[in-house]
């Protein structure tokens, strides 16, 4: 549902009544993953989408009889063989949908609205929904936020609102989506009730480090992905907002003091094409170090093949080890034949969502490894 945030904000304030479907569970290929959203207003108008278009009509009357009748309810769609007219995934996957009805005076409402609001002002926010149970329980909603305070209930169960909190908590920590099975009594056990929990964090972070050609297709290539990008460097005559008009942040420094004062987590994406022993020696150093200490997603370095010899070289003597140098990805990027700095940054962006979304970086023609993996991390029980 946090893909259309701004637009159901809008119609929030606006007083529409409408229905929303999200995404709560994928299995095998789809188009679209668990939390993605499409909504229908009294008036018929719709905003976002659920796969892409193979169901999104049979999706639209759902949400007109959710509408109309108030009620919630979860339905699943499937693949759609040779059947021109059949309603389901081309693709061969299985998604499950949930519909809840929005309407004037719809319990749910305000605590969507304070959700929204949480995501539009970019503060770390999950909202729990039971998409199985009771039909009591079926489409309550709670607002979880870090500290462990929320908004809703689970139609009078306290038990089951403590246990909800401390499950969505968990994952809003990990910046993940996803199922939790539970006890209709509240204990942990997966019981008879099923919460979709979906978590809306800031952007993850790329930073940059050095202001050279490659880097300003680089920021916008980490901007195309949805990055928050810092572009860093020592030399301030070269790292300026006119080379680099797209960088979220453009900070003058020496990279490795830069990185030694900055947040990072474990989504962060830090690539060094600084090409000089004086800054990639001691920033790799401690990226290395961070990436074993803290979770730093991703670590990579610009060179050639001679480059990248003297540069383990130069970090074998500054200590580094050799599990260390083991988590460095460089040369960085995929084998794509690049020459130009766009070309050279589409290799780079590739292999981070290689790495983030466990990819081979092999082409899928004559492969059989699957085009959408799950997100097994997202399902917990």
């Amino acid at each position: 549902m946090f893909d259309i945030a701004d637009e159901l904000r809008r119609w929030l304030a606006e007083g529409r009544e409408f229905a929303v479907a999200t995404v709560v569970s994928v299995s095998g290929s789809a188009p679209r993953g668990p939390g993605a959203a499409l909504a229908v207003d009294d008036e018929g108008t719709v905003i976002g989408s659920v796969s892409g278009g193979c169901v999104e009509g049979a999706v639209y009357e759902l949400c007109a009889e959710a509408l109309a009748d108030g009620g919630t309810r979860v339905q699943r769609f499937g693949y759609s063989d040779e059947d021109a007219f059949a309603v389901g995934l081309t693709c061969g996957g299985i998604i499950d949908i949930m519909v809840t009805p929005v309407g004037a005076h719809a319990p749910a409402r305000e605590v969507l609205s304070s959700a929204l609001s949480a995501v539009a002002d970019g503060g770390p926010t999950a909202l729990a929904r039971v998409v199985r149970g009771p039909a009591e329980l079926l489409g309550g909603v709670l607002l979880v936020r870090p500290d462990g305070s929320y908004e809703g209930g689970l139609a009078g169960h306290p038990e089951l609102d403590r246990t909800a909190v401390a499950e969505a908590r968990a994952l809003l920590d990990g910046g993940r989506t996803g199922t939790v099975g539970l006890s209709a009594d509240g204990s942990h056990c997966p019981g008879g009730v099923t919460l979709f929990v979906e978590s809306a964090q800031p952007p993850p972070r790329m930073i940059v480090f050095g202001a050279v050609d490659f880097a300003a297709a680089l920021v916008r290539a980490g901007k195309f992905l949805g990055y928050r990008v810092t572009l860093c460097d020592a030399r301030p005559v070269f790292a300026t907002r006119a080379r680099f008009p797209e960088a979220d942040e453009i900070v003058v420094d020496w990279p490795h003091r830069y990185l030694r004062t900055t947040v990072t987590d474990g989504r962060t994406v830090l690539c060094v094409l600084t090409h000089d022993a004086r800054f990639d020696v001691p920033l790799l150093a401690l990226a290395l170090a961070l990436a074993l200490a803290l979770p730093v997603a991703f670590v990579g370095a610009m060179g050639s093949r001679r480059t990248h010899v003297d540069r383990e070289r130069r970090l074998r003597e500054a200590g580094v080890s050799e599990r260390e140098l083991a988590r460095l990805r460089s040369p960085i990027g995929l084998d794509l034949g690049a020459r130009t700095p766009e070309e050279t940054a589409v290799s780079i962006a590739a292999e981070i969502v290689a790495a983030r979304r466990g990819g081979t970086g092999a082409p899928l023609t004559g492969t059989r490894t699957p085009i959408h993996r799950e997100e097994r991390a997202a399902v917990v029980v």
